[in-house]
């Protein structure tokens, strides 16, 4: 018997806020002289930010992959090291408020103790000057360098030395929290820059060298190889990061990862370390992020990202089953947003997109760099299944606001296993959609329990979730689903919920018997 039922809840419905603990992953950071900068922060805040002319040399040939080794890399060195620049900055000393009788030993006090922010109750403290050292590479003959947005973040003054001893104050051209980018200029003569490389034709196990300024001591140069590609998950908005087993510590952010020729391929940023410093794991931004970032700050004076206007997932080999594919490759759209580029083309939820302006899209991710990476106004080409048939789509993308609830990957982990079993759902009456401030155009039926370790909790379904549809029929109410529980065909179903503004597909599995 089907244990979905329209009993009501005298329970409140909770919402899980995310949490993510990986304290692992810091920024290959600048050096601080007086307090250790050792993250990578996110906010969004950024300096003002004005044109340059940059227009950096991009060399778009493949490395050499003969399958012999050097014995020595002097020669790229000695070309691709002038262009590696230390980075000091400098921040003034302030009067900040900090909350009266907070102590370190004490790190609740904050939140919890009897001075508590909510209180109002408050100490200037001074925070002395500080000072930091970081890297940079000059990318063009007018002196434009790529940097770390951490690196440069916060400080009032920005100076850079080259290899040569020559110091330049450096003026900061723009910053950019959302891939860690920040772009400096400084006004010189005969400044030696690097040629960069086409970021996307690295391959796995090329050979590469991480040139920067470590823990202050000086330029230091080591080497390794391309350990991976397409790397996330570093609490950035939009990451590609390359993962390399060159030694990267703090110090080296915003320093060159040079591929055998001595080309750029990315701006060493970030290590995933239990100890602090170098364990194999090291991470830089690819340059043709950093080219994008840097154009449009010379363009625009910003970051102009293309905007498309979907919530988008990943495929599991559930999904891709149920939606006819024979394999996981795409982006599966769980909504689309009102008044949308993609809804003016006529895109839909329950479209997988597999290509986008004739490159083909692996998952939500690349998906969603494809789209920021690319000019806003710009008509672009999709390919994507719907129903089991393939065509093509034009979109003409708009830019991205700045806050777009419609453009990000959904962050949701659907699991392979699942049932509608142990799940209670009930109507959505005015009382209910008061107190939880659901939309009032939303239909569907909400989940007011799920059983606890049953496998629609495994799928990842939720108290107060509302259910849209069931196998692609739109729900209505509760009896809508529940009636479609009953005359579910096989032991899988598919859904698409609506969970704190975004909606989503999951797949319940009920045919391991769990």
């Amino acid at each position: 018997m089907n244990d979905m039922t329209m009993k009501a809840q005298s329970k409140p419905i909770w919402k899980r806020l995310p949490f993510l603990a990986w304290g692992g992953v810091i920024a290959a950071a600048t050096v601080t002289l007086a307090i250790e900068q050792t993250g990578i922060k996110s906010d969004d805040s950024s300096a003002k930010t004005e044109k340059t002319s940059a227009s950096a040399t991009v060399d778009e040939k493949s490395a050499g992959r003969s399958g012999g080794l050097t014995t020595s890399f002097a020669p790229v060195v000695k070309k691709v090291s002038p262009s590696v620049v230390r980075v000091y900055t400098t921040t003034k000393s302030k009067i900040v408020e900090s909350p009266e009788g907070f102590l370190p030993e004490d790190p609740f006090g904050w939140f919890f103790g009897p001075n508590r922010r909510g209180r109002g109750l408050y100490r200037e403290m001074p925070v002395p000057r500080q000072q930091g050292v970081g890297s940079g590479v000059i990318v063009t003959a007018e002196g434009d360098i790529l940097t770390n947005n951490h690196v440069v973040d916060g400080a009032d003054e920005v100076k850079v030395a080259l290899q040569d001893g020559r110091e330049f104050s450096a003026k900061v051209i723009g910053k950019d929290p959302k891939t860690d980018v920040a772009v400096l200029k400084v006004e010189g003569k005969d400044l030696p820059f690097i040629e960069m490389a086409d970021s996307d034709r690295i391959e796995v196990g090329d050979l590469v060298l991480a040139i920067g300024n470590p823990f202050g001591i000086g330029q230091t140069v080591t080497m390794g190889m391309v350990s991976a590609k397409g790397r996330a998950n570093m609490g950035l908005d939009y990451e590609d990061f390359i993962q390399t087993d060159a030694a990267i510590n703090p110090g080296n952010s915003g320093g060159a990862l040079v591929d055998g020729e001595g080309r750029l391929i990315g701006i060493n940023t970030a290590i995933l370390s239990r100890t602090g410093g170098n364990q194999g794991i090291g991470f830089a931004i690819p340059t043709n992020l950093a080219k994008y970032v840097m154009e449009s700050f010379a363009k625009d004076g910003r970051v102009a990202r293309g905007y498309l206007g979907v919530i988008i997932q990943d495929l599991t080999p559930a999904l891709a089953s149920k939606f006819g594919l024979d394999n996981r490759t795409g982006a599966l759209i769980g909504d689309v947003a009102s008044r949308s580029p993609a809804e003016r083309a006529g895109i839909k939820e329950g479209d997988v997109i597999t290509e986008f302006n004739g490159k083909e899209v692996k998952d939500s991710r690349q998906l969603r760099l494809m789209v920021s990476q690319t000019k806003p106004g710009t008509e672009v080409p999709f390919k994507i299944v719907r129903d089991g048939s393939r065509k093509t789509i034009k979109v003409t993308l708009k830019e991205l606001p700045d806050s777009a609830p419609l453009a990000r990957a959904d962050s949701s982990k659907p699991q392979d296993e699942g049932t509608l079993n142990g799940v209670t759902v009930s109507d959505l009456d005015t009382q209910t959609r008061r107190q939880l401030e659901l939309p009032a155009d939303l239909q569907g039926a909400l989940v007011t329990d799920v059983e606890p370790y049953s496998p629609a909790a495994d799928a990842g379904l939720r108290r107060g979730d509302v259910i849209l549809e069931i196998n692609r029929e739109r729900v209505r109410n509760a009896d809508d689903a529940v009636r479609m529980t009953e005359q579910a065909k096989d032991k899988t179903t598919l859904l698409r919920v609506w969970r704190e503004g975004n909606r989503h597909y999951l797949v319940v599995d009920e045919s391991q018997g769990k």
